[in-house]
Order: C-alpha cells, then structure tokens, then sequence
C-alpha cells in the first residue's frame, strides 16, 4: 500500500474547509480546491473562509482554484453535496493518476440514476479507487478540533486502513470497514429520518414520540441496509445508528431544522442545503425496488412533495396494524 503524504479537498464549504484541517492536524500536505477564483484567492489571503468564519484555515494549507493542481495529489476528498458529486469528479478525472483514492464525503444518493456515491465515482472516474467517508460529525466541530469519529469505508479494507491512518489524529478518530454499502445506506437514510424527527419536535409531540421515532427509523434503516447487503455491525456503528442519534438531535442539523419548522407550520430556511429534502425520494424508491416498508420515510417524502398534511401523516403512522418487535 502506498504512503499517502498530500491531500486535496475538493469543494470549500464549511464541510471542505473542516476537512481540509483534519488533514493539516495529521501532517498532510493539503490544498484546498474552490472553483470560484476570486473566492479561492480570499480564502488564501485572510486564511477565513465566510462559510466557516468562526475558524481560521491552517497556515499550511494551499487554496487553488486550478483542478488539475488539486488532482495530483494522493488522496482527494470530495467535500460537494451528492448532487454535485459527479460535475466534481467529472472535472478531476482527466487529471487523476491510477488508483488515486477518490474519498466521497456527501450523504445522499443521486437523483436520477439511484446511484450511491461510490458508484458515481466509479462511473465518473473508472480509474480511481473509490471510497467513503461518514459519521456523525458537523463542520464547526471537526474544525475547531473537538474529538470526533467518523467511518471510512472501500472495497479494499487494507486500503480503508491506509486512509484512516493518514487522515486520522488525536481529536479525528476514522474507523476502518470494507461494508462500503452499510457506510452509505446509513448516512443517506439517517438525513430523512432527521426530518421526521424536526417534525416531531416542531409539533411538540414530545420525547416519548422523539424516542419512538428514532428507534422505529433506525428500525427501517437497518431493513434497507440488510436488503442491500449491509452489515449489521455497520448499521449499529458509527455511520448508522451513531451518525442518526446526532442528526436527530442536534441543533446544529439543518435536516432537523427542516423538519422542525415544517413541523411548527413555518417557511423552511433556504440558504442551507438539508440532504435529506433531496434524498427522501429516491430513498423510497429504492426501498420499494428491494420491497423494503420504510413507513416513517414514507411520510416524510410524502409531506415534503405536498401529497399529504403533517397531521394525516402522523395520524397514518399512528394507525397502522400493530405488529412484532423488529
């Protein structure tokens, strides 16, 4: 297995510039990549990029707005929403070398094509060794250097362990798997489950209903994870059950904001991206793909195309026919 001494990060967002440190804080060399030229050169020059602006950029970190410069180095980090995922990668191909490990750091799954991010990658860029990063973790935290751990995940677990060891550091602990579908299908579900869970709390339902509904999606996670050929153990770890458990009680979520001011009747926010909004469609057809009952995903796709009232869909789940523990 090669050494891995730089890094590129691919998008600089709040998430892209938090990443960026963890590399710097293990000793890589780092470049981050933002497209837009004029932003590139601000963040380079006051080291504050505006989507982060409590934190400021380690002094060693390059910022470029030349792909073909960020692509040369030894791992790249895809730090882009999952929409955007292929545009990203599309632009690094040409410029990859062989086998570069190209890390996905987005929780979602491509409108579309139902792709996970993974295989979007594989598509885009054949030549790359594809890979997945996820965990509950939010931007401010992983930048300010409060402990965190996350899950890391490739085909090759000896290249996953390679990852983790030279991305990881005293406050960034990666764990290692081969279960590169658990990794994803447990990030992915868990954005639309934190909606249903903004919804309760926006209703005022209470933490008897919070409780219900977090243990009854986790519950419908696991189900599409089995179906897809997950592993329970990954589904019980850090990106399943740990990276839910966050998102769903976090004020820091902006899916749980989502959910909580379509819960209180109110406008949702726009100038941030919940994952979730866009995922929760294609979750449920692929959970109907693999005759999977995600009921509590269900509604939470439902509402948000506005093919049923917060209170139907509460009343719908509330009625269905008791069953087993499972």
């Amino acid at each position: 297995m090669p050494s891995f001494n730089s890094v590129s990060v691919i998008g600089a967002g709040a998430w892209g510039t938090a990443l960026a440190g963890v590399a710097a804080r293990a000793g890589r060399k780092v470049t981050l990549y933002a497209r837009d030229a004029a932003g590139a050169a601000e963040i380079a020059t006051t080291r504050i990029n505006p989507r982060l602006p409590q934190v400021r950029l380690d002094a060693s970190v390059a910022v470029t707005c030349e792909i073909a410069r960020a692509a040369t180095a030894d791992i790249i980090l895809i730090a882009t929403p999952a929409q955007h995922l292929r545009e990203a990668v599309a632009a690094l191909a040409p410029h990859l070398a062989r086998a570069t490990p190209v890390i996905a750091t987005a929780k979602g799954i491509e409108r579309g094509s139902h792709k996970f991010m993974t295989e979007v990658i594989a598509e885009t860029a054949p030549d790359a060794s594809p890979a997945i990063l996820s965990g509950p973790s939010f931007a401010e935290d992983v930048a300010r250097g409060l402990p965190t751990a996350v899950t890391l995940a490739a085909k090759d677990e000896a290249l996953a362990r390679a990852l983790v060891q030279a991305l990881g550091s005293s406050t960034f602990r990666p764990y290692h798997t081969a279960d590169v579908r658990g990794v994803e299908i447990g990030g992915a579900a868990k954005n639309v489950l934190a909606i249903a869970a903004g919804i309760v709390m926006g209703r005022n339902l209470g933490a008897s209903a919070q409780a219900a509904l977090t243990t009854r999606g986790f519950a419908e996670l696991v189900r599409l994870g089995r179906a897809c050929g997950a592993r329970g153990e990954t589904m019980a770890g850090l990106s399943g059950l740990g990276d839910l458990i966050l998102t769903c009680s976090s004020p820091q979520s902006r899916n749980l904001a989502l959910g909580i001011a379509l819960g209180r009747g109110e406008t949702p926010a726009r100038d941030k991206l919940a994952e979730g909004e866009f995922t929760a469609p294609v979750l449920i057809e692929l959970a109907a793909s693999q005759n999977v009952d995600m009921p509590v995903s269900n509604a939470v796709a439902a509402i948000l195309r506005g093919a049923v009232t917060i209170d139907d869909a509460i009343e719908g789940l509330l009625t269905r026919p008791f069953k087993a523990e499972g």
